[in-house]
């Protein structure tokens, strides 16, 4: 069936899940705050686009970070937020001289937290008639949250660093794997035998991840080669 022109609602919340893999002493991540074409819980579905205006207008410094979406409840600030072809792309930083921060914080740490919702108000949407789901075209975002509800699973943070110690076994397995391009049998090769010397290299390249990872292939393929590893 057709798409019919739907009102713009006075102000709505989308919430998309987190996945918490590292966190930083500083308390900073990223992730996705919304994915594109996909329906969520409220058969919303988002599509690209629909923030571009909005953000031209406010950018990420126009943004506020929320705890469970009360603006007396301020907890950092947002880095940056831009669409992407997957979907709404968030950096930012939680704020720890602010006791609700520093709460907050902790219970990522713990699991007991993690997810993230926008505040908007739809400028422009589409209902398909036949499967109840309204396309959101243009939505003017005003706040993203730190909830505790996901309503779109997909919608992840897929980075939060840790300045004050190195990744997990598991973390860095799944990096190496997920970023550096290893396969997983090279991925453990290089954490049974040459993980300490990898974690060294990390300061001499410095902030360029493609050199990191260029590094971390070369040394997995020599490792690989001399162990008899298989992939």
């Amino acid at each position: 069936m057709g798409l019919e022109e739907r009102p713009a609602a006075a102000g709505e919340r989308r919430r998309a899940g987190l996945s918490l893999q590292e966190l930083d002493a500083e308390g900073s991540f990223s992730g996705y705050a919304s994915v594109f074409g996909e329906v969520d819980l409220g058969r919303d579905m988002v599509e690209r686009g629909a923030f571009v205006r909005s953000l031209r207008r406010r950018g990420a410094g126009g943004l506020r970070m929320l705890f469970q979406h009360d603006p007396a409840q301020p907890i950092g600030v947002w880095d940056e937020v831009r669409e992407d072809d997957r979907g709404l792309h968030v950096r930012g930083r939680l704020t720890l001289t602010v006791a609700r921060a520093r709460e907050v914080l902790e219970l990522m740490r713990a699991g007991a937290l993690d997810g993230l919702s926008i505040g908007f108000k739809t400028v422009r949407a589409r209902s398909e008639g036949g499967s109840g789901v309204r396309r959101i075209l243009e939505a003017d975002l005003w706040e993203i949250s730190v909830v505790t509800f996901p309503m779109l699973a997909s919608a992840r943070i897929n980075a939060l660093k840790r300045a004050d110690s190195l990744p997990s076994v598991r973390e860095f397995e799944r990096w190496l794997v997920r970023d550096a391009g290893l396969t997983r049998s090279e991925a453990r090769a290089t954490i049974a035998r040459g993980y300490a010397t990898l974690a060294g290299a990390r300061d001499a390249a410095g902030a360029d991840d493609d050199a990191l990872a260029r590094r971390i292939r070369d040394a997995a393929r020599k490792i690989q080669s001399a162990t008899g590893v298989m992939t």
